[in-house]
């Protein structure tokens, strides 16, 4: 009987770290993919991917509406609450053999309760990783409601067994985000003008010459904190004075505070160099990432793709706290003439040696095989 496997995609950041393994699944007979989006993912405020999804030709089965507005602690408890409702209500319907949650966003526990309160087996991915904020919590609540882990290195495989799971049920894949890494390394071209393909706002400037990238999203365990912390990294580079591109943070508590500082640092005419996004496919993103001297702020990017292309990343603050790191990577805090400096310094340096610590860029078809043929159960015992 062909496994129906469903894939949970809630966020744009996801979509990224999955695509290459839906990809794979897509194209084989002798499965049956079912891709639910979901939460943010949908939204053109925080990058709606469903025209991305689109042109990858891949269609969606089903659309979950959850994300209760507000941005703050109580919305994000409120959305994964929702999401548990909408989701078992999709599962329902789908009947899938495995359900796919992907990471540590917080909305993914409505994926796993669902899935696992439903009977269905549950299968994660990128577990047994150490980080800061709130996703340190949920990364390891997903891995306990799983039954399949499908890890990205063999200190996280070490990680998740530490924790009590069957060691058969553990496989170390590699991330599949480094896929796109790899076929970024292999065509680093873009396709066509980054300003007329994916629109945006600020002034329009040649990537042929220096320039920086900028993600910083709200960490939800400083709630409260998030208009002092963009403030900073603002001012450390318009300091630096290099042109740079700007994502716009992700949908956690104290969102509005990082959009509302960036909004008014543009109306006050201070963003004189800085153009700013909202979304662009996953592969193009990393193209202009390896074009940069260098990406700043707090993403996971930084730490895993950037790793493998080489590219120089200063990471601000605690959000990336413990998560394993390459060569590329400098750390400093919440102080703009810090900031600042660490972005000179390292982005003088130039290019940082390549590092394969997530993978080599073949996780797709490995998790894929996994996702196929591996048994599935949904018992599950402490291992001592």
């Amino acid at each position: 009987m062909t496994r129906k496997i469903a894939v949970v995609v809630t966020a744009r950041p996801s979509y990224g770290r999955f695509r290459s393994s839906l990809l794979t699944l897509a194209a084989r007979t002798d499965v049956q993919t079912q891709l639910v989006l979901a939460g943010s993912s949908l939204l053109d405020r925080y990058g709606n991917i469903e025209p991305i999804v689109a042109a990858d030709g891949l269609k969606v089965d089903a659309r979950v509406h959850m994300l209760v507005e507000g941005e703050n602690l109580i919305t994000s408890a409120k959305t994964t609450g929702l999401g548990i409702i909408e989701l078992s209500s999709v599962f329902s319907a789908l009947k899938p053999d495995v359900v796919v949650t992907i990471a540590d966003r917080y909305e993914t526990l409505a994926t796993s309760i669902a899935a696992s309160y439903m009977n269905i087996p549950l299968a994660h991915i990128q577990g047994g990783e150490v980080t800061g904020n709130i996703d340190e919590k949920v990364r390891h609540a997903n891995t306990k409601l799983a039954d399949l882990h499908l890890v990205a290195s063999e200190n996280a495989r070490d990680r998740v067994i530490r924790m009590g799971e069957n060691p058969e049920s553990v496989f170390v894949t590699g991330c599949p985000s480094i896929d796109i890494a790899a076929d970024v390394l292999a065509n680093p071209g873009l396709k066509g003008d980054l300003f007329k393909l994916y629109g945006g706002v600020g002034p329009e400037f040649s990537l042929d010459t220096p320039f920086l990238i900028i993600l910083q999203h709200p960490v939800t365990t400083e709630f409260g904190q998030a208009g002092l912390q963009i403030q900073k990294t603002l001012e450390a580079v318009d300091a630096v004075g290099l042109p740079a591109l700007w994502f716009w943070p992700n949908v956690d508590a104290g969102s509005d505070e990082t959009s509302k500082g960036l909004r008014q640092f543009r109306e006050q005419g201070r963003a004189k160099r800085i153009h700013f996004f909202k979304n662009m496919p996953p592969d193009d993103f990393l193209r202009i990432c390896m074009k940069s001297a260098g990406v700043v702020g707090n993403s996971s990017v930084a730490i895993r793709e950037c790793s493998f292309l080489g590219v120089p990343a200063v990471n601000i603050g605690s959000r990336q706290d413990g998560r394993d790191r390459g060569q590329n990577v400098v750390d400093v805090g919440y102080d703009a003439d810090a900031i600042r400096g660490a972005i000179q310094r390292h982005v003088a340096n130039g290019k940082s040696p390549r590092d394969c610590l997530y993978g080599r860029g073949d996780a797709g078809e490995r998790i894929a095989e996994v996702l196929i043929n591996a048994p599935l159960r949904i018992a599950k015992r402490l291992q001592y």
